[in-house]
């Protein structure tokens, strides 16, 4: 190798080493040093007293449910009510043409007044045979036959005082009065139709309560025997008795705002569903609710216990897993798994997986993998009626 080759490599060592030194003093610097381990937010799972609710749906109806029909045949010759209008028990609805039925009142009335005479013959004939029988001047089958007739006269009071009292009842049945207090429907007929009250009576109208309601719903077998073990182990109260409290909603209401109580358990599961029928007492006061108006009703599903409850935004899912990140002593990253429950306060309860203890991540999920070094700051699940959105996933 010549001078000028010699002279040229030197140059090339050279310069190579005093890149070395440059890139050496660079990482020394901090140029090229690892991040910080990722901040996120821990705070320890919500514990709340509460009760768990389980949901029904079902159908409101009326205590009492009246068909009106008529009792008499006749015209229809007032109608007392407007279509819709509330009603009192024992108030006029209709007038039904009563003149038919005054004249058999009064032809029956004649009919008792001369059963009434046959009858004081009878006596008179009856007492004056006795007299004479105890002389001998009669004979004891004349006195027999005198008892006879005695004994059918009375028989004729009865049955005329019978027929007055029917045909009485039947001027009654002309003015047609509601049976319940409560709202009446609109009339089926109008002035001067033919009503009929014999075998296939006539539909006057309808009238229904509105004041308490029922709640009709159904619970599925499986619900009915967890309920039962429940009362045998003192855990919940006995439903037929009244004291289960209930909450319910309309469909176009978000908040349980309206109370009951069950008070009819059905004695059979039916068969063919699998279900038995319950039903709740609901106050009405406000005249909302209509017989038909299909609701939601929740009744308790456990007696009063501390809840864990987490945001639903942490809970991640590995398959058929539910986790929730937590960070351990050490700062590092954990994946619990969770079983979840339902929703109560807007948050997810917890069954098990995790304790009180536990510090989860409940902001910064997204940046945090299970066995990564973190840095925690310590925050607080708030639920939703307290902030909304605190505690979430950012």
């Amino acid at each position: 190798m010549g001078k000028t080759a010699m002279a040229a490599l030197a140059a090339v060592l050279l310069l190579a080493a005093a890149c070395d030194d440059a890139g050496q003093n660079t990482q020394a610097a901090g140029g090229g040093a690892a991040p910080p381990p990722p901040a996120v937010t821990v705070a320890a799972p919500r514990v709340e007293p509460l009760i768990e609710w389980d949901e029904f749906t079902g159908r409101f109806d009326a205590v009492e449910d009246v068909v009106v029909r008529a009792r008499v045949t006749g015209y229809v010759q007032e109608i007392h009510f407007e279509d819709g209008q509330l009603v009192e028990k024992g108030q006029l609805l209709f007038t039904i043409d009563p003149r038919t039925y005054e004249a058999d009142v009064a032809a029956a009335n004649a009919d008792l007044v001369s059963a009434q005479a046959a009858q004081r013959l009878a006596t008179d004939n009856l007492n004056r045979s006795e007299k004479l029988v105890s002389g001998r001047t009669i004979s004891e089958s004349t006195l027999d036959q005198a008892r006879q007739a005695k004994a059918s006269a009375d028989a004729a009071v009865q049955a005329a005082r019978a027929a007055l009292a029917r045909a009485q009842l039947d001027v009654e049945f002309t003015e047609v009065r509601s049976p319940i207090t409560g709202r009446i429907s609109d009339a089926r007929v109008d002035v001067g139709d033919l009503v009929i009250g014999d075998n296939n009576p006539t539909e006057l109208t309808r009238v229904v309560t509105i004041d308490p309601m029922y709640f009709t719903f159904e619970l599925s077998e499986r619900d009915y025997l967890g309920y039962q073990r429940s009362r045998l182990t003192g855990d919940m109260a006995e439903a037929r008795n009244g004291t289960v409290q209930v909450e319910l909603q309309l469909s176009d209401e978000d908040e349980w705002t309206r109370a009951g109580a069950i008070d009819f358990v059905d004695n059979t599961v039916n068969r063919g569903t699998g279900t038995i029928r319950l039903r709740a007492v609901v106050p009405n006061g406000d005249g909302v609710i209509t017989p038909g108006l299909f609701g939601r009703l929740r009744l308790p599903g456990s007696p009063v216990y501390d809840a864990i409850l987490v945001p639903d935004s942490i809970i991640l899912s590995d398959q058929s897993q539910k986790l929730v990140l937590a960070v351990n002593k050490d700062n590092v990253v954990e994946a619990v798994p969770v079983r979840l429950g339902p929703r109560e306060l807007g948050m997810r309860i917890i069954r098990s997986g995790l304790t009180p203890e536990h510090r989860i991540i409940i902001s910064g999920v997204q940046k945090a993998r299970p066995g990564m070094t973190v840095t925690p700051q310590e925050g607080r699940i708030e639920l939703p009626s307290e902030s909304q959105g605190a505690g979430s996933d950012q």
